[in-house]
């Protein structure tokens, strides 16, 4: 079994939609992780012992994905000193624009890293936090640097429509 490196959390489980692509990535590259509901405002107390355990347990990080008002990754970090990246989950009304204002907009002191709303944002939060553990471990820097290079190539041998005028 591998070792728990990062904790992907999230208030619901109807967040897990968009916090899954972050375990598909940390799946792609092997990474030990454990994702479960940690509702900031339905289990306060459990938020609160699994932030404070965080560092002593060997987690890396916690990717928090929250939608709403969004308190989770901020009250992880308020709690932790283990890096705490936030993803704000689409909302229905306001389709994730509440998520990211209450996750971005931390106080002085208090950081969390914000990525993207959505998808988007869950994967590359994964992919930041692979980046952050590269530092230490050469074998993962290797495969995040091939990631990168397939990525380009992927990139470079897409071709479009022909039918049609550009001018």
């Amino acid at each position: 079994m591998k070792t728990i490196q990062v904790g992907v959390v999230m208030g619901s489980s109807s967040d897990w939609d968009t916090m899954q692509h972050a375990v598909e990535i940390l799946q792609q590259f092997g990474i030990g992780f454990e994702a479960k509901v940690v509702s900031a405002h339905r289990m306060p107390d459990a938020m609160f012992v699994y932030a404070e355990l965080a560092a002593e347990r060997g987690l890396q990080c916690i990717i928090a994905g929250a939608g709403g008002a969004a308190h989770l990754p901020g009250m992880l970090a308020a709690k932790t000193t283990v890096p705490v990246l936030g993803v704000p989950v689409p909302s229905k009304h306001l389709q994730g624009v509440d998520s990211l204002h209450s996750i971005v907009q931390m106080p002085k002191g208090i950081p969390v890293a914000t990525f993207a709303i959505g998808a988007a944002g869950a994967a590359n939060a994964a992919l930041f936090a692979i980046a952050m553990m590269a530092n230490q471990n050469s074998d993962l820097r290797l495969e995040l640097d091939a990631y990168r290079r397939d990525q380009t190539q992927t990139a470079s041998t897409m071709t479009l429509p022909t039918s049609g005028s550009a001018s």
